[in-house]
């Protein structure tokens, strides 16, 4: 339960410090060198070097959230790969591999820190410049070399040396001009602003950095600056290509307003302006030219302004450190607060220009703001908050907007009793749209205005609003659904604790809730909120929040935590709970909205069963401790609501709230509210459907609870005859409901019912399983199966109608075992794994119970069966369930305590798995399972079951299942080549496999493959020396029968094996010749193809099977002939190959018509 931790007492505070999973520097050092290293090698193979680059892709991303730990590597990571560029012999792929490695580190550390590294002396800056010309802007496959070209080139124009004086005498070798270096890098940024993939973006930073050099600034700033313009006045939003053409010139001007010196731009600053006005960017369709028409308006409106300090401003401190140190905090706090005469005079001189008015009146809009003035702005920043037609855009920009303004001292500390509540409500902000909501950029900005309060104002100023703004964050912290906000919220704590000091328990607090421990929703719910409320502060604000926002949240995950959170949270409050919250929840659970129904309900469910265990340390009960108006209002919350609509969560919740009830001894016994319960579970039973596996799970739990049965004993009869003939029912649901309800019964419901209960389950396994249907009923019964003999117990001479024992152990075993066997299909797939995996979980727990009491009935044939299916199911294709079945088969193999008894060859087995590979091996991973699972091959009881798992992975279609497991296979078979012994067991093993399952699809068509490769890999060479070998000869008679199928993919894993058995001697090899032929005029066209193109390789590859001089003459025929067309054209060249090759030409068999 979520009461369970916190119910030890004294150990709240370190469950909720977690363990965050931070990376302590770059591991993976040495492996990256060798990956870098390795480029010359593989840059040649393509799959080599899409393989190194995903591993060095993987390696990169893991740190994405710490990239400065790569910092002290960035440097030799950069020199390596520069050497291969640099060198002379790199081929072009080389150089574009090289370049698609620097932009992966590019891109997590960003570019603004991994270009500085880049060389940028004046010999760089010809080859850099030479290389960029020579790519070509239309290859999309080399995007990243361009990209980190142009970031290079950008370091390049940072040398302090005219770019004059590189060009010496401009005069080529040829008598032509040579194009200036200065011209050269323009041509280049103007051609990549305009293209449409991301070197556009490197092409901003190369202006940025070129346009704002001295030398280039003077000559070609005004020509590029009319060139943007006439670009952005050409083009529109309407066309893709338009679009990208204008997203490159905004950014290039935005950049370069951002680095350029306001001297230098400021002429040119009213033309860009009344271009952007005449362009309209605010009515454009894409977000991103919006953002960039806004970026470039508000740096143009700070060129236009003069750099000043308003001196009415709120100052903290002096921006003097010196002067911090010299005068006391009150002193430096007058002397930062009162203007200078001086500088007043010189304000009051300064004459705003008028371009600053329509800057504003252009980007305001985007804050929902119209006016100008500093204080009506203020009152339209509240109005953002206010107005119920404001949508979560203007309340973003809102809280934007006041955080920026109490950064820079604009928003004086006598607005904080305005600004406060307004914080306080966008920190819980959420509007819902449809199936799911908006506001997390709200909460996001919410918490950074927090986080800038903390630095701009003195704690004085704060102190009345500490308890609003800590309660706040630390709810959002706890409890919002995104992480983002989590993590914000965080980290606005921590800045207040760290820079205010007043925060009620900060560094405690911190110790718990920091930036990686909120990252957990469970934790922050179930552990860290329990902690937090330990704090009297903090308690009852968290729970009101939890009552009013989260129980009925529309996300059904968060209101399920929700009640959690309230179950935890009840020992801190419980008086606050029992006489506040509980009559508060009760109106919601009948209300009209269907979520705040369900979490009300879930949450009256937990709150009333965690006072039950409060109550048990104080000797008290629930009745005790709620009102008696609540307790009538809880029995009869099943009669208001109509589980009907929105049946999926109301069901789950009102079976939730009955075991909830009757844990809680709620004293309701031989009330008439009980045959309504009975009513809704067994009417929730039929459709189990409806609901997710977890509240599957609660809705069976609710079974056990039932306060009803114990005094009406007869009912406990009706229960499980209903249940058992429900087990009978034509509807699947019905079924799959019974067989859980039998499972979820008590042991006193069962006690003396233990037969029929196993006859009816048994009974619907066996019979749905020949039918093929009823899947997921077969599934539920198996696992009833387990359950009701963990319930039932085992007595070895006990009776079989009330305890597992020696006379049904059989019984149980044989229906468990023979649903491993189950392998249905239909339309999802191998639907049968589901009853394999439970058959599987289900032999654990019996044998397990068994093995613990009574290991004298477990007989060594049941043991075996058990251990061979279980290896079967460890060799197979399906990675989940193989996977299961070898850790069960591990923990069975190595369980003491108990010891399963009689285990077929455990010396060797435990050899083959040494204990360590009970937490070490992966069995979901090919490589490593099928490694071991094969050397159960040399054990002669594992090897015929291992061996039948491994055909349907061997012959399988993912590739690295066939991979490995084949790889492992020939492994096994190239130990044995010098055993005949062994080889001739492996191959009668092989023979038997074939014939049990002649008429199994499932089987035959992976076995004929596997054969293939078997053949192919010459693992039978040593049958091959004897003349009609027997083994050779069954498998021919074998693969005769399957000639005979319908089944094209059948019918061409047949003709492969045909070819492969070619390689035997004697009288073998002339009937796989005439079983080949016969195939060449095969009814099915694309059979006789097939044949055709299989015998043309199989005669370069066993060049002594026909006579030399007539080889060319059939390697001919067979390559020449249309083998499609029809059997009379066909017919003469297949008896032409008959007389070559010196084989019988088959007889048409005339049908006789009766």
């Amino acid at each position: 339960m979520a009461l369970s931790d916190a119910d030890n007492g004294e150990g709240g505070e370190s469950d909720a410090i977690v363990t965050a999973c931070v990376l302590g520097g770059f591991s993976e050092s040495s492996e990256t060198r060798v990956l870098i290293s390795s480029l010359p090698e593989v840059h040649g193979d393509t799959v080599t070097s899409e393989s190194t680059t995903q591993r060095f892709l993987v390696i990169m991303n893991r740190y994405q959230e710490q990239p400065h730990l790569l910092d002290p590597h960035l440097e030799w990571m950069l020199n390596m790969i520069l050497d291969f560029i640099r060198s002379e012999k790199s081929p072009p792929s080389l150089v574009h591999l090289c370049f698609k490695f620097l932009y992966i580190i590019c891109k997590v550390r960003g570019y603004k820190i991994f270009m500085q590294l880049f060389p940028h002396e004046v010999a760089d800056v010809e080859p850099v410049l030479d290389l960029m010309s020579r790519q070509d802007p239309k290859d999309s496959e080399t995007w990243e070399t361009r990209y980190m070209l142009l970031l290079w080139l950008s370091m390049t124009c940072l040398i302090p040396f005219d770019l004059s004086r590189l060009d010496g005498h401009l005069e080529s070798e040829g008598g032509k001009a040579r194009e200036p270096t200065m011209d050269r890098i323009l041509a280049i940024a103007k051609s990549y602003l305009v293209v449409s993939d991301s070197p556009r973006d490197a092409a901003s930073v190369l202006v940025s950095k070129f346009m704002t050099r001295p030398d280039v600034k003077q000559k070609r700033l005004g020509d590029f600056l009319d060139w943007s313009l006439t670009t952005i006045s050409q083009t529109n939003d309407q066309s893709m290509r338009d679009i990208m053409v204008l997203d490159g010139a905004l950014q290039s001007l935005a950049k370069l307003f951002k680095h350029g010196k306001r001297d230098d731009l400021l002429q040119y600053a009213p033309t860009i302006l009344q271009c952007l006005e005449q362009k309209r960017l605010s009515e454009s369709s894409q977000a991103m030219l919006r953002k960039l028409g806004v970026k470039l308006i508000q740096r143009l409106g700070l060129t236009f302004l003069k750099p000043r300090l308003a001196a009415w401003r709120y100052q903290r401190g002096s921006r003097s450190l010196a002067a911090n140190l010299s005068m006391s905090q009150s002193a430096s706090t007058t002397d930062a607060v009162s203007p200078d005469v001086e500088a007043q005079e010189q304000e009051e001189d300064y004459d705003i220009p008028e371009e600053v008015e329509t800057v504003i009146g252009e980007f305001l809009p985007h804050l929902s703001l119209k006016s100008l003035s500093l204080n009506v702005i203020f009152f339209d920043l509240c109005c953002c908050f206010s107005s119920f037609q404001e949508t979560d855009n203007a309340w973003h920009g809102g809280c934007l907007a006041l955080a920026e303004l109490g950064r820079r001292g604009l928003l004086l500390p006598s607005r904080l009793t305005d600004v406060v509540p307004l914080i306080i409500k966008s920190l819980t902000y959420e509007e819902k749209r449809g199936a799911c909501s908006v506001g997390s950029n709200v909460r996001d900005a919410a918490c950074y205005v927090c986080w800038s309060f903390a630095r701009a104002y003195e704690p004085k100023e704060l102190k009345p609003f500490v308890t609003q703004i800590a309660s706040a964050l630390l709810i959002t912290a706890v409890f919002d659904r995104n992480v983002n906000c989590r993590r914000a919220a965080s980290a606005a704590f921590q800045e207040n604790v760290g820079r205010q000091g007043t925060f009620p328990h900060g560094i405690d607090i911190l110790t718990a809730a920091d930036y990686y421990a909120v990252g957990n929703l469970n934790n922050c719910y179930l552990n860290i909120s329990v902690y937090i409320a330990s704090f009297p502060e903090y308690t009852n604000a968290m729970i009101d929040h939890l009552v009013a926002m989260k129980i009925n949240h529309w996300d059904s995950v968060i209101r399920e935590l929700a009640t959690k959170a309230l179950h935890n949270l009840t020992p801190q409050a419980p008086d606050y709970m029992a006489t506040t919250v509980l009559p508060q929840l009760l109106p919601m659970a009948v209300g009209i909205d269907l979520h705040s129904r369900h979490g009300a309900i879930l949450a009256c469910a937990e709150i009333t069963h965690a006072l039950y265990k409060l109550g048990l340390q104080t000797n008290r009960t629930v009745v005790d401790m709620i009102s008696s108006e609540c307790v009538d209002a809880l029995k009869n919350i099943h009669q208001m609501v109509r589980v009907g609509f929105g049946g999926e969560l109301m069901r789950p919740a009102m079976c939730g709230l009955i075991e909830k009830l009757s844990l809680s001894k709620m004293p309701f016994k031989n009330d008439p509210v009980i045959t309504g319960w009975q009513w809704l579970i067994d009417d929730t039973i039929k459709s189990l459907h409806l609901v997710s596996s977890g509240a599957k799970d609660g809705i069976m739990v609710s079974l056990w609870y039932q306060p009803c049965l114990p005094c009406f004993p007869n009912s406990a009869d009706v229960l499980v005859s209903q249940y058992i003939e429900g087990l009978k029912s034509p509807q699947m649901l019905t079924r799959c409901g019974s067989a859980l309800a039998l499972g979820c019964l008590p042991r006193f419901m069962i006690h003396s019912k233990l037969k029929q209960i196993f006859e009816g389950l048994q009974q619907m396994c066996s019979v749905s399983q020949k039918e093929g249907s009823f899947t997921e009923a077969r599934r539920d019964a198996v696992r009833a199966i387990a359950q009701v003999c963990v319930k039932a117990g085992v007595c070895a001479n006990g009776s079989p109608d009330s305890a597992l024992c020696l006379e049904n152990v059989a019984e149980v075993y044989g229906t468990l075992l023979e649903s491993m066997n189950d392998y249905t299909t239909d339309s999802r797939g191998d639907v049968g794994a589901w009853v394999r995996e439970a058959a599987m979980t289900s032999l654990m727990d019996v044998t397990t119970l068994v093995a613990s009491n009574a290991p004298e009935i477990l007989s060594p044939d049941v043991v075996n069966r058990m251990m061979c299916c279980l290896a079967q199911q460890a060799a197979e294709k399906i990675d989940r369930y193989r996977a299961h079945a070898g850790n069960i088969f591990l923990r069975l193999l190595h369980s003491t305590k108990p010891a399963v008894p009689h285990i077929p060859h455990q010396e060797e087995l435990l050899s083959i798995f040494p204990v360590e590979t009970t937490t070490s091996l992966n069995w979901n991973a090919p490589s490593q399972a099928f490694q071991y699972i094969t050397q159960l091959l040399r054990l002669p009881q594992y090897q015929y079951h291992t061996l039948l798992g491994l055909t349907v992975s061997v012959g399988g279609i993912t590739e690295s299942t066939v991979h490995f497991s084949s790889q492992s296979l020939f492994d096994y078979l190239k130990g044995i080549q010098d055993n005949n012994a062994a080889l001739a067991q492996f191959g009668d093993t092989l023979l038997s496999i074939f014939r049990d399952n002649l008429r199994n699809d499932r089987v035959t068509i992976p076995f004929l493959k596997m054969l293939n490769q078997m053949l192919a890999n010459s693992c039978f060479e040593i049958f091959t020396t004897e003349e009609n070998h027997q083994f050779c000869v069954d498998l021919l008679a074998l693969c005769k029968e399957l000639k005979k199928s319908k089944d094209i993919s059948k019918l061409r894993a047949c003709i492969a094996v045909f070819c492969g058995l070619i390689q035997f001697q004697g009288e073998v090899r002339k009937k796989v010749l005439s079983q080949l032929l016969m195939l060449l005029c095969h009814s099915f066209p694309v059979i006789r193809k097939t044949t055709a193109s299989q015998m043309y390789e199989m005669l370069l590859t066993y060049d002594d099977v026909i006579d030399p001089e007539v080889l060319d003459d059939v390697m001919t025929l067979l390559s020449d002939t249309n083998w499609e067309g029809d059997l009379a054209t066909v017919r003469p060249h297949r008896n032409q190959l008959c007389d070559w090759l010196g084989v019988p030409r088959p007889q048409v068999v005339a049908k006789v018509t009766i």
